[in-house]
């Protein structure tokens, strides 16, 4: 199965283009990513020699208080703005004649800043597990208008559930499909995470909460241990993680489509074999009783 892209493609192939240009161009542009992010890359104050990239992220007000702005820091040093552009939540801004050697890096970096921004909370309870503090309570993390991830530690482990509304009854069996897919998976690698599903009712972790409750309502947990969550490892775990609400509708999108397209084949293939059956008429000359002869067709 096809994995998505961790960087945002069209800000990838942006700033590759404008930070190896010999000619500086004026730029403004919007980008649409998942769960509702807006992208916005522009020259500020119409200065070409400077780019900037701003993100619009709706739940973002609830990654700072995982310290998103904290890693944002690390990770931008002073490319990131303490105010951001108007409208957006982050801003960053490049000097374009003041670039480093190394321009992939800072090109990679830019991508990843919807990824970076997910990655606060992750960290903060990855870290909480390998200290064995428990005492941080559950992260609730509204990254869609009715979807809703949370993230808790335990000495032993890192719970992240997804709940995702699946649009109809379709979806919900692919989806099963696909997850059952994730179990198998798991008998053949003791190295992956534990995956569950729970259709209709949230998981017992989340009994007491407001999570939502209908017939086309799923929840998905994984359980990550410290194979997964450990220092070389995480960063992996977070670019597999944050990504998979939208991997796995993404997938479902795809495989109605195949199966559509192969209905729609066989149908072809049946309506062929039906004209093919069909008799062909037989033609009997006749004649008139004034001597005029015509055709007449029988099947």
């Amino acid at each position: 199965m096809i994995l998505l892209e961790t960087q945002n493609r069209i800000i990838l192939d942006t700033f590759r283009a404008k930070l190896n240009a010999e000619k500086l161009d004026a730029i403004d542009i919007t980008v649409a990513d998942f769960d509702g992010v807006l992208f916005h890359i522009s020259n500020p104050d119409g200065d070409k020699t400077k780019l900037m990239l701003s993100a619009s992220v709706k739940f973002y007000a609830e990654l700072q208080a995982h310290g998103a702005d904290d890693l944002l820091k690390r990770e931008y040093g002073d490319y990131l703005q303490a105010t951001p552009e108007s409208g957006y939540d982050v801003s960053l801004v490049y000097d374009l004649e003041k670039m480093p050697a190394d321009k992939e890096t800072v090109i990679q970096k830019a991508a990843l800043l919807k990824r970076n921004c997910f990655a606060s909370v992750f960290e903060k309870y990855f870290n909480a597990q390998a200290k064995g503090d428990t005492s941080e309570s559950r992260a609730i993390v509204h990254y869609r208008d009715d979807e809703t991830m949370y993230v808790s530690a335990e000495k032993d482990r890192v719970t992240v559930v997804f709940s995702t509304i699946f649009k109809d009854d379709d979806d919900i069996v692919i989806g099963k499909v696909f997850l059952q897919e994730f179990r198998e998976g798991r008998r053949a690698s003791t190295t992956a995470p534990q995956v569950l599903f729970t259709h209709k009712e949230p998981p017992r972790e989340l009994r007491g909460t407001d999570a939502r409750v209908g017939d086309n309502v799923g929840y998905i947990t994984f359980v990550l241990f410290p194979r997964h969550t450990g220092e070389k490892t995480r960063d992996n775990t977070i670019d597999l993680i944050h990504t998979f609400r939208d991997y796995l509708h993404y997938h479902i999108k795809c495989s109605k489509a195949y199966l559509h397209s192969r209905m729609r084949a066989r149908t072809s293939e049946f309506l062929k074999v039906l004209n093919r059956a069909r008799p062909e008429p037989k033609t009997v000359e006749k004649k008139t009783a004034q001597g005029k002869s015509f055709v007449q067709k029988r099947m």
